[in-house]
């Protein structure tokens, strides 16, 4: 629903209860971007970004995937450890402070996933220790990090893939039953945003029911660590933001861009 439809900025800064595209928050460690970054905080009177996903992203290099990799998963697992951090935030104060402009409900809403968060966290950590909450944060995180074979569904499923003619802003990853079975059905991800209604489990089904929208071998399989190789070697744009140019021109300014900063 409304996939690319607003820049980060735009999501941080809105005024809506619900977001306006939630998945654009998932993308900025590993995605170009259109649009001005968010969240932005005010010093010396000027509005700048603070953005732990796009201050990493701006160190990765041309054609050097490990690199990029080692950078994506430093820049994912620090965001995530702080926003562990924010949930204490919220849960105290009762506002969510990276999306001042939302209504009441919207920081109320927050405010109660938080508390029951923190408190959870707590009593694990009274019954288990500090261990039971290093072992919840590593099983949170590290499926969505190479070379976990999850991560090619997790880093791809809104590119911009077209034909000149058009762009699809979702894609999918096709690997086989045991990949299905591992991801829980999330990698037919283009499925999932054409049927979004389509429970997760169904959703193969749905794939062999009309194999030519979605592709045109149903027995097809995907190399997930050459997905993870070719994406952090050159990262796509974020779900056909950039469709209103020229796919071509864009991604040669980015190289142009990354080879005289490496020169």
């Amino acid at each position: 629903k409304n996939v690319g439809d607003a820049s980060l900025l735009q999501v941080f800064d809105s005024t809506q209860v619900d977001m306006e595209d939630g998945d654009v928050l998932f993308t900025g460690h590993r995605m170009q971007l259109q649009g001005e970054t968010g969240p932005q905080i005010s010093i010396g009177g000027k509005r700048r970004p603070f953005s732990i996903a796009r201050s990493g992203f701006h160190f990765w290099r041309l054609n050097q995937p490990i690199w990029n990799a080692s950078i994506f998963c430093l820049s994912f697992l620090f965001e995530r450890y702080m926003l562990c951090w924010n949930d204490v935030v919220v849960a105290i104060s009762g506002r969510n402070f990276f999306f001042p402009n939302k209504p009441a409900a919207f920081h109320q809403d927050c405010a109660k996933y938080a508390r029951v968060a923190v408190t959870l966290r707590l009593a694990l950590w009274a019954i288990a220790g500090w261990k039971a909450l290093l072992f919840l944060y590593l099983s949170e995180t590290l499926w969505s990090l190479p070379p976990h074979p999850a991560c090619a569904m997790f880093i791809t499923n809104h590119g911009s893939k077209g034909d000149g003619e058009k762009c699809e802003p979702s894609s999918s990853t096709y690997a086989g039953a045991w990949y299905s079975a591992m991801t829980l059905g999330t990698n037919y991800h283009r499925e999932h945003h054409d049927f979004p209604s389509i429970p997760f489990h169904l959703l193969g089904k749905l794939h062999q029911i009309a194999p030519e929208f979605y592709t045109a071998d149903a027995s097809a399989k995907d190399d997930v660590f050459r997905i993870m190789k070719d994406t952090f070697a050159e990262p796509d744009f974020y779900a056909c933001t950039n469709a209103n140019r020229l796919q071509d021109t864009v991604q040669e300014e980015w190289r142009r861009e990354k080879i005289e900063g490496e020169s």
